[in-house]
């Protein structure tokens, strides 16, 4: 088989079968026809590299069978490829961000060491930034082919636009100081105090609530067994309470995702969103007097003996919060703490969640932002 046999026969593998045998025979005629006029030019036969040098003027075979190929030859066109980029962009400080917030949360609660803190925030983000650059491809892909355009690409509004500093990282920064970064101006127009981003803490809400969600979806196969406490040495195990209150709990974290996601998708719903905020915080607020009122939240073992963290209004004396430093540290001491501090805690939590149905309502009704 001769070099022409070869360059025919790589093309050929390259394009649809049905239309191979037709687009060969016009190549191979293009390269005959070639072929002679250089002899003719030489006057004499044409050597295996001046026939390989032919071939390699008429391209490699993959470009060569992409010429007759239907259909796009790129993954994005120049008009998709801003969409694939922002997408790229964006995805990649949230996933980012989640990790972040992740290690925070495991190093916070002990739920994994030092090792386990590293990979969270090195390995992690890598491999799933790898697989959403995957993704987003793909979605490119099938979308550049199919010549099908998604409603926000082409029916966008202006109110729609802050969206899109989801892939600035000076924006991130500006959602989680919740200012809003100065815009540039010819003119100066005095001392302004700094703006709120609007979409800067529906964004951090959003952070914040993700990882919320899948660390208490996997407290419930692994904290739920118990936790050592590292300085102690002491082992914390939940009371059934918890168990009884992570549907409602899980529940309540989803809805409160969402109502952050119209706050960031439909910013101009203020009375409705302030609306569905006052009954979140009423649901949070149930859930937390159900706990509350069960009193015992765990049971703190070491060496054989155990005892119970049990927490209520008797808990709230400021004479012992006063004499916090003065507690013993033994398993009973240890436990007492645990249970006052959980109490004032608590009590806190609740009062918080009541201003905030009081001020969303409040909201609701007269409709300000």
């Amino acid at each position: 088989m001769d070099l022409l046999e070869h360059y025919l026969g790589a093309v050929a593998a390259q394009l649809v079968k049905d239309q191979r045998e037709d687009i060969i025979a016009e190549l191979q005629d293009t390269l005959l026809n070639q072929f002679e006029e250089k002899e003719a030019a030489l006057g004499r036969g044409l050597t295996d590299n001046e026939r390989e040098a032919i071939l390699r003027e008429m391209g490699h075979p993959l470009v060569v069978a992409a010429r007759y190929g239907k259909g796009p030859q790129h993954l994005a066109g120049p008009d998709l490829f801003p969409w694939w980029l922002f997408a790229v962009k964006a995805g990649l400080l949230i996933i980012l961000a989640l990790h972040l917030v992740d290690v925070f949360f495991t190093m916070l609660t002990g739920l994994g060491g030092f090792q386990d803190a590293i990979r969270q925030l090195f390995i992690i983000p890598f491999e799933g930034g790898l697989v959403w650059i995957g993704i987003a491809t793909v979605a490119a892909y099938v979308i550049e082919r199919t010549g099908w355009r998604p409603g926000f690409m082409t029916d966008w509004r202006v109110k729609d636009l802050p969206v899109l500093k989801l892939s600035d990282p000076a924006a991130w920064g500006a959602a989680m100081t919740g200012e809003k970064e100065k815009p540039a101006s010819a003119t100066w127009s005095g001392s302004r105090s700094p703006a709120r981003w609007p979409a800067g803490e529906a964004i951090f809400g959003i952070i914040v609530i993700g990882v919320f969600i899948a660390w208490w979806g996997g407290f419930q196969t692994s904290g739920m067994e118990g936790v050592t406490l590292s300085r102690t040495g002491e082992f914390l195990t939940v009371a059934p309470i918890w168990s009884a209150n992570f549907v409602p709990i899980l529940l309540l974290a989803i809805g409160q995702l969402w109502i952050e996601l119209l706050r960031l998708m439909r910013p101009q719903w203020v009375r409705f969103i302030a609306g569905l905020q006052a009954v979140a915080a009423g649901v949070g607020l149930a859930i937390l007097w159900t706990i509350f009122e069960a009193g015992h939240w765990f049971t703190l073992s070491n060496d054989g003996s155990s005892i119970r963290v049990f927490g209520g209004w008797s808990q709230l004396v400021l004479e012992r919060l006063r004499a916090f430093d003065d507690g013993q540290r033994d398993l009973i001491g240890n436990a007492s703490t645990l249970s006052m501090i959980l109490s004032w805690v608590f009590v806190g939590a609740m009062l918080s969640l009541a201003f905030a149905v009081l001020r969303h309502l409040v909201k609701a009704i007269r409709g300000n932002a």
